[in-house]
């Protein structure tokens, strides 16, 4: 922050190149560090670009000591630039960090910026037409109105799924954290002359934290930062919008309707039934209707009031629902003018004739009383009803549930009857084909019911060849059936169960004697289901995956060598492939998600990518072991000489488990060599808050102590602006190595390090160029 404050009369940013160029740069404020851009940019020509909305003409920088630096237009120039400030480029400044991250990526996508009215600073959008999603950075000011149409019209572009990010806090941010959860946020910080990009996700409490835009991720679910995954994954389920009904309503329970399983209004704490309801003055209409969780639904053969706390419940996509948390019965008289019920007909039960003895004389016999309701409902015989295949599966789905909600399992007959049909017109095949459809398709977070069905005290006998052609591997003929069935109605009990609890793990049939990562599971057969689900695969895929297990074997072998970051990278590939070949019980449903909408290609990708990350981690922690036994056996000679006071010596013990700032940038530069890259200089630990000479220091040592012929990984250091660090030439001097006099030398001894770097830390490495720059004694 310059001492002189800000004047926003003044024109803080510009473009570099000519006057359509998309480089944005932000003249540095202080004198000095003006002068340092000079020396460092000597050739740069600075223009009032038009995609900042400028006119187009070229720009001198200002040196000042009593005020601010800043650009000046060329005498009697003409422009109508109304935004002069350092956050008037901040649109050029997402566009390049999106597209630094999409080639870090390897993800195909474009960015352009937009103006949407107030100038080409409105909004930036990201088209990723792979995952045919899009990201829109919206940076004006928006109200909900307008934000609703400009969604309706990116949509008619044939985007699935659109990610908004905003600029400014505005209600409509808080309107999209309350229905999501969290609302993605941006901000800028400068730095230099640059602007980094921070990513934030808001949540309903309106904190936001925030992240390196470099840090983020793009996949095929969007932009994701730690924070949303973690909101992601514990978010529930949106609650539908709630309108009051004035005057309440009367309703009738439908049983013979069944509610849709998958409707949003479900809520575990409530019951969700068809009923036929009658607003105040309105006719009859047949709805959902969602009822208090603490009591059972009303039985069927009443009408009800629900006066005072009547609400619809209504979702963007235009379902509705209504809500009630109470009613009361009606009786018979107010019941019958609803319309909702007549009294059933009375009938009257012909008395059984009794034998007496003759001598006995006959008695008048009394009237036959006709048996209540309830006692003529349950003479009547129940017929089975006429179902098809598909009612038949959405009612065993809705009965079984039920038995397990109340902790019990049932038989085929008690379930026949439970729900009205005839088991015994069904064949053995006909059940397991049910069953098959029933728990289709299959998924680690919902519990395969058909456990839940029992033939005695054993499980049905037929229970491999459903888990089979459900996809569960190494099902058929598995001496486990029994043990799994009793894991999983111990799952359908705790996700069924008021109120419901975390499902444990899901019991898995490899064999002991079989190791799941160098084998490929059985084939399955394919079965009908509603949504994708690993079906029986070609034997070409075999090799892949066999691939996949032999890679997944090595990582294991060398994760508990790894550090912290590396590890967590070679976990996330592991839990992926896993995921896909179906051997691991995963919890969470995003990364379930994600793994079974990747390719084979991807995971076994993924997975050699973290081995060749595993290799260089380990390689980079090698060296470090080999610098500390050298500073060590250093400390040690010198301890013969020196004396240690008693007080301090128990301190070296404690420091030297936590890695020194050396140690972590030798392990960072060489992470970055083994990529293939270079890292700005801003971008290594404390280089915000340390000057240049301690930075300086730090990589001096770490090229000092990696030998004489090792290459100098301070080459791969740049500027803020690209090229080598104002102070390479110090480093070589120090180092004891010649410095050039001119540039050019200097950027081909700067780039010939950088190749030298990138070969000695390949996988495998590579035979390394020789050094352009001589030692200093060498030089006459």
């Amino acid at each position: 922050m310059s001492p002189y404050g800000h004047d926003h009369r003044l024109v803080q940013t510009g473009v570099i190149g000519h006057k359509d160029s998309d480089h944005p740069v932000i003249l540095p404020m202080d004198a000095h560090e003006l002068d340092l851009w000079r020396r460092a940019h000597p050739t740069y020509s600075y223009w009032c670009g038009t995609q900042l909305g400028g006119c187009g003409g070229e720009l001198s920088d200002r040196r000042y000591t009593n005020k601010v630096c800043h650009f000046a237009h060329h005498p009697n120039a003409v422009c109508h630039r109304t935004a002069n400030g350092e956050s008037s480029a901040d649109h050029l400044f997402i566009k390049r960090g999106v597209q630094h991250l999409l080639s870090r990526q390897q993800v195909g996508g474009r960015v352009k910026t937009r103006d949407l009215g107030t100038g080409p600073g409105d909004a930036v959008d990201v088209d990723l037409p792979g995952a045919r999603r899009k990201l829109r950075f919206q940076l004006s000011n928006l109200d909900y109105r307008a934000w609703r149409r400009a969604a309706d019209d990116l949509a008619e572009e044939g985007v699935d799924d659109l990610d908004w990010v905003f600029g400014p806090d505005t209600p409509v941010t808080r309107e999209l954290a309350g229905r999501h959860g969290f609302c993605l946020r941006v901000r800028l910080e400068t730095v230099g002359g640059e602007r980094r990009v921070h990513i934030g996700a808001e949540t309903q409490d309106r904190t936001v934290e925030w992240t390196p835009l470099e840090d983020c991720e793009l996949t095929s679910t969007g932009l994701i930062t730690p924070r949303v995954e973690s909101i992601r994954v514990s978010q529930p389920r949106p609650k539908p919008f709630a309108f009051p009904l004035l005057g309440g309503l009367v309703f009738a329970p439908v049983p013979e309707a069944s509610a849709p399983t998958n409707s949003p209004f479900i809520a575990t704490d409530r019951h969700l039934i068809v009923a036929d309801v009658k607003p105040v003055d309105s006719p009859v209409v047949r709805a959902l209707l969602s009822l208090p969780g603490d009591a059972d639904p009303p039985p069927a053969d009443h009408v009800y009031r629900a006066a005072y706390s009547a609400h619809m419940l209504v979702t963007e996509g235009g379902g509705w629902a209504v809500h009630t948390d109470r009613y009361v019965r009606l009786n018979a008289n107010e019941a019958q003018r609803t319309g909702l019920w007549v009294p059933p007909p009375m009938t009257r039960t012909a008395p059984v004739p009794a034998t007496r003895p003759p001598s006995q004389p006959e008695r008048p016999t009394a009237p036959p009383v006709s048996p209540p309701e309830s006692a003529r409902i349950q003479q009547r015989p129940a017929k089975p009803a006429v179902l098809t295949k598909d009612d038949l599966v959405v009612r065993l789905r809705d009965g079984l549930a039920e038995r397990a909600r109340l902790g019990a399992t049932t038989t085929w007959e008690a379930l026949a009857k439970q729900i009205g049909f005839d088991a015994a017109e069904l064949s053995t095949t006909d059940r397991r084909d049910l069953l098959v459809e029933m728990d289709s398709p299959l998924s680690e977070y919902v519990p395969v019911r058909s456990a839940l069905l029992r033939e005695g005290t054993k499980p049905l006998p037929y229970l491999g060849d459903i888990l089979d052609r459900l996809g569960v591997p190494y099902a058929k003929g598995s001496s486990q059936i029994r043990q799994w069935a009793v894991v999983e109605r111990d799952r359908a009990y705790a996700a069924y169960g008021q109120p419901a609890r975390a499902m444990g793990a899901r019991l898995n049939l490899a064999p002991a004697q079989r190791h799941l990562l160098t084998k490929t599971p059985a084939p399955r057969k394919p079965v009908q289901v509603l949504m994708p689900v690993r079906r029986s695969e070609p034997k070409q895929h075999a090799r892949t995956d066999a691939r996949m297990s032999e890679l997944i074997a090595q990582l294991r072998e060398v994760r508990p060598r790894l550090t912290k970051s590396v590890r967590k990278r070679v976990n996330r590939s592991i839990r992926g492939a896993e995921a896909w070949l179906g051997t691991l019980p995963m919890q969470r449903v995003p990364a379930r998600a994600r793994a079974a909408a990747q390719s084979r290609e991807h995971h076994v990708n993924s997975l050699e990518n973290a081995l060749t990350a595993a290799r260089t981690d380990i390689a980079g922690s090698e060296f470090l072991t080999r610098h500390q036994n050298a500073q060590k056996s250093t400390v040690s000679k010198a301890e013969k000489t020196v004396s240690i006071p008693t007080q301090f010596s128990s301190a070296p013990t404690a420091a030297a488990s936590k890695p020194t700032s050396e140690e972590r940038l030798t392990r960072e530069l060489i992470r970055t060599a083994s990529r293939g890259e270079t890292i700005p200089l801003l971008n290594l630990e404390d280089a915000m808050t340390l000057p240049d000479a301690i930075l300086r220091k730090r990589l001096v040592s770490v090229d000092r102590n990696a030998g004489p012929d090792a290459p100098l990984l301070s080459a791969l250091v740049t500027a803020p602006a690209g090229g080598p660090v104002l102070f390479f030439r110090k480093i070589l001097n120090e180092l004891g190595l010649a410095v050039p006099q001119t540039d050019q030398a200097l950027r081909a001894i700067w780039h010939r390090e950088q190749e030298r770097a990138y070969a000695a830390h390949a996988n495998p490495p590579r035979p390394m160029p020789p050094r352009l720059v001589p030692p200093a004694e060498s030089v006459s």
